[in-house]
């Protein structure tokens, strides 16, 4: 089998594994437009073990970077700033996804960015005005509510379906 044909139909079947899992018995646990983030990354990042890590590590960080900035928007109020602060807090921060490349598992930008956006996109995008519980209320809670949970468990598992997919597009081809 051609690389690429082997490469589509590895991806295509674990990806409607991924979906059936994520929007069915794993619900709540998973993103499953998280998980594909950084399966893309993976294979934007080299689609080898290296890769792994630096996907891994990298949207990890960046969500975890994210997760900062959104606590400290949610928690410091500065209303004299208007959308100043927020804007602030982002410049802040993001500049850390960046100085941080010189670190061999954190060199990998985009990952770090795909992190950030992520977890900022999914939490923003949620009801946050009273009574609303959502990602924004629940920033520390010890669960699969905080929105750094629910995403790094995704990035993590997205990154994994990469590897596979991408060792198993590797057997089918030598199959050929």
């Amino acid at each position: 089998m051609k690389q690429l044909t082997a490469l589509s139909l590895s991806i295509a079947i674990l990806g409607a594994i991924w979906a059936f899992l994520a929007l069915g018995p794993l619900s709540g646990f998973v993103l499953v437009w998280v998980g594909f983030i950084a399966w893309g990354s993976f294979f934007h990042s080299g689609a080898d073990n290296d890769a792994l890590t630096k996907t891994i590590a990298g949207t990890a960080y960046g969500a975890l970077i994210g997760w900062i900035a959104l606590l400290i928007i949610v928690k410091v109020s500065m209303p004299a700033l208007g959308v100043a602060w927020p804007a602030i807090v982002v410049g802040v921060t993001v500049f850390f996804l960046v100085i941080v490349a010189s670190i061999k598992q954190l060199s990998a930008v985009p990952a770090n960015v795909y992190g950030y956006a992520a977890i900022v996109g999914y939490s923003l995008h949620q009801p946050s005005s009273p009574p609303a519980t959502g990602p924004l209320q629940n920033l520390t809670a010890a669960s699969f509510a905080n929105p750094l949970v629910l995403v790094v468990v995704s990035l993590v598992i997205g990154a994994l379906l990469g590897l596979v997919s991408n060792k198993l597009s590797g057997a089918l081809t030598k199959q050929a």
